[in-house]
């Protein structure tokens, strides 16, 4: 379990972590979500025990981030946005390496290497030099030498930067993994609809603040009360869209091409029947309608200003 606590730190007059708090389990898979500068980075490097917190603090299973900071250590995998990679090593020497640093038993190693490049299938690159790899291999190599030691924790700072999208694809296919052998996983990302496809729950941090947390169904169902309708015309989308705006129930339109109208509408069912009658009625040509749903992205702009600090 991770509980996060009130953590905050501030650069002179910058506040770039304001009493940020939430908890995981075992499984989570956490998106991190917020715009750059937001203070995804600074809240991860104070739980990788890299910053040093002004106020507040993280318990990993009973440990705590500031008092026990060497077993917190040894209980997570943290991989930077930036990450370094030894190019002119093999990259089983490269795990070798990180798994003497980690203190993983001599006559395991061998098979903890074995292991971990078959969980991130870089099984058949052992022998090749790290800076041989593409982009996804080394992304993938970076995260293997995260699991070198087995830990709880594993705090992913924009893992996906940079990959094309297949490679964001395995990544994605690899961390649910993660997910489903019990780790607790943060990735901080303003990739939306990637976070959308594997985390359980989700956090939005806007200017060091944490602005919604929870469970992503959760978070959705609390700021979505309201349908998003797509209507489809034959023609004149314009000025049914200037129609629809005075309607009741209609709380805003959107033109979204020649002839689409994206509306958000208060009210249920019989409401919804009631303004196609209208539409059909006043002769607009209505080709279509369906409820969209709602996703991390309309959240995201719903609940933030776009302020950063």
């Amino acid at each position: 379990m991770l509980e996060v606590q009130g953590l905050t730190k501030s650069y002179g007059p910058l506040l770039a972590a304001d009493d940020v708090s939430f908890r995981l389990k075992p499984g989570e898979i956490f998106g991190f979500i917020g715009s750059n500068g937001a203070g995804k980075t600074t809240t991860i490097r104070m739980l990788a025990t890299l910053l040093e917190p002004d106020a507040g603090t993280a318990t990993l299973n009973g440990m705590d981030l500031r008092r026990d900071t060497m077993a917190i250590r040894k209980a997570i995998g943290y991989m930077p946005d930036f990450f370094g990679l030894y190019d002119d090593v093999k990259v089983w020497e490269y795990l070798d390496f990180f798994a003497t640093i980690y203190r993983v038993p001599q006559r395991d190693r061998k098979a903890v290497i074995g292991n971990v490049l078959e969980l991130v299938n870089l099984t058949g690159k052992s022998l090749a030099m790290a800076g041989s790899l593409s982009r996804g291999m080394q992304q993938r190599l970076a995260l293997a030498r995260c699991l070198i030691h087995d830990p709880t924790l594993l705090l992913l700072d924009e893992p996906a930067s940079g990959l094309d999208p297949r490679a964001r694809a395995e990544l994605k296919d690899l961390i649910l993994e993660l997910g489903q052998m019990g780790k607790i996983v943060i990735v901080s990302s303003h990739i939306l609809p990637e976070l959308a496809a594997f985390c359980n729950s989700v956090g939005i941090i806007e200017r060091g603040r944490m602005i919604a947390c929870g469970a992503v169904e959760d978070i959705v169902a609390g700021i979505s009360q309201n349908r998003v309708l797509e209507l489809r015309f034959l023609g004149d989308a314009p000025a049914a869209s200037m129609w629809l705006h005075n309607r009741e129930n209609v709380l805003d339109t959107q033109l979204t091409g020649e002839r689409t109208v994206r509306l958000d509408f208060q009210g249920g069912d019989e409401e919804q029947a009631t303004l196609v009658a209208e539409i059909i009625q006043e002769g607009y040509p209505l080709v279509s309608l369906r409820e969209s749903a709602v996703d991390l992205e309309d959240v995201f702009l719903k609940v933030t200003t776009g302020a950063v600090n």
